[in-house]
């Protein structure tokens, strides 16, 4: 039998008011694997998250999750969005927020059991929110937000993982404790695609590398993808400011 792809893209073109931002995407994401998104600002990494998503429409072609359309395979997807898109003022506990990510398996109608809630507690203890599920979302810090965001796509207990940027406006201490679940996924199995800016982080965050600059520049394992000529090919002039990681990957290449 064959292996389904848990993402697939094929010949995927994504426009804003008729402008491309995404151009002609072939991929294949393989299961089990953590995997970075990289690319300057504009090149359309949260635009291939949110297509996948189905969030937006598509100019040209198709985009599977195991072999079906997003809409017959929503539950098998868990989704972080940039925590600027997200309406912090409304009021809702951070409990409420996580509880949400039962919904999909829930159904419209039924309210949550016991096993739903014990699902969203253990989610909170994950990234170290329990203390804090009585509390309105709009009183937390940044990076306790990213990381309530995290327990809801924890609880909807999928086999997808879509991170776009958890790491921006975070401190230490989250972006340790992010990596650490990110890779407790992996260990079980899931598919982890995460948008980051941070390319020192990329060196050792991620088994393989996306390259994206509207067009699909790289993509593959990590120490293959990841050297000065992709990056160049990727970053183009903005290169200039990626010197160091440049010089880095080549010297850990050599």
């Amino acid at each position: 039998m064959k292996k389904q792809i848990p993402i697939e893209l094929h010949d995927v073109t994504v426009s804003y008011h008729k402008r491309p931002v995404l151009w002609n995407v072939d991929l294949e994401i393989p299961e089990g694997e953590l995997i970075g998104v990289i690319g300057p600002n504009g090149a359309g990494k949260s635009t291939l998250i949110k297509a996948v998503m189905g969030l937006l429409p598509l100019s040209s072609g198709w985009i599977k999750i195991y072999g079906k359309s997003i809409d017959q395979q929503r539950t098998k997807v868990g989704y972080v969005p940039q925590r600027e898109s997200v309406d912090w003022d409304f009021p809702v506990t951070v409990k409420d927020v996580v509880m949400m990510g039962r919904f999909g398996k829930l159904g419209l109608f039924k309210r949550p059991g016991r096993h739903d809630h014990a699902v969203v507690e253990e989610s909170l203890h994950k990234v170290g929110m329990m203390p804090y599920a009585a509390r309105q979302i709009s009183q937390l810090s940044g990076g306790q937000q990213q990381r309530v965001f995290l327990a809801r796509a924890l609880a909807q207990e999928s086999d997808i993982y879509l991170m776009d940027e958890p790491f921006v406006g975070v401190d230490a201490a989250t972006e340790r404790a992010i990596i650490l679940l990110l890779k407790e996924l992996k260990k079980k199995g899931k598919t982890v695609l995460v948008v980051n800016h941070d390319l020192q982080a990329a060196q050792s965050y991620y088994d393989s590398l996306l390259m994206l600059n509207m067009r699909v520049v790289a993509f593959g394992p990590t120490r293959e993808v990841l050297t000065p000529d992709l990056l160049h090919k990727t970053y183009g002039g903005r290169l200039t400011i990626l010197a160091d990681v440049a010089e880095a990957v080549e010297k850990a290449n050599e």
